[in-house]
């Protein structure tokens, strides 16, 4: 890796830090040569740090390490991208990052969906939300409603209509995701078993 530790006045390159499974941001500190050698050779990231004048292991006082996966240089050769394991929170503050965010995935519009599907869930208007009528209906209905698409999705799959596939195949996402909320989960709580089964 030639990492152009010149292009800053003090040597120092930023090192983004991101969890490995999450993606989620957690930190950014700074590396000299000797931080990211330290942080190759021992697989636990280090830092210059710039207040204490010093290299200095994430973790070093708190027991809060950050277990080093990979490293990447950007396209200019002035920064890295490190993915971590974090062991315990990462923010001095105690908070998962240092922007205060849980350290979750997050699955995009997936997630989105979750949250529309929960507040339609708790505003209990059944006349005027469908997802609000199924919660109104119970966890029997909302069962059927997923078998349903179920069958619908793999009828469309034998055929040759590619937009009706799709379109049955979002039914039944929708409708497993009601049903995951039903049950009190969420698609994360799905991720999380079959991360086990790898």
């Amino acid at each position: 890796m030639n990492i152009d530790y010149t292009k800053y006045q003090d040597g120092l390159v930023p090192a983004i830090i991101q969890d490995s499974t999450t993606k989620k941001v957690l930190m950014l500190g700074f590396m000299n040569e000797e931080a990211f050698l330290k942080t190759s050779e021992t697989k636990k990231v280090t830092f210059f740090s710039r207040t204490k004048n010093r290299l200095w292991t994430k973790g070093e006082e708190s027991g809060n390490f950050l277990q080093l996966d990979a490293i990447a240089l950007d396209c200019d050769q002035d920064s890295l991208l490190i993915q971590v394991t974090p062991v315990g929170p990462v923010c001095h503050k105690g908070a998962d990052t240092c922007w205060g965010e849980d350290n979750v995935s997050d699955f995009g519009f997936i997630s989105s969906l979750e949250s529309i599907i929960e507040s339609r869930k708790i505003s209990a208007d059944s006349e005027k939300s469908y997802v609000a009528s199924l919660f109104e209906k119970g966890i029997n209905k909302i069962a059927q409603k997923v078998g349903e698409e179920a069958v619908e999705v793999v009828i469309e799959a034998k055929d040759d209509n590619d937009g009706l596939f799709l379109d049955e195949s979002a039914d039944l996402l929708f409708h497993y995701l009601i049903l995951l909320n039903a049950k009190g989960f969420s698609i994360n709580d799905v991720v999380e078993v079959l991360k086990k089964r790898q």
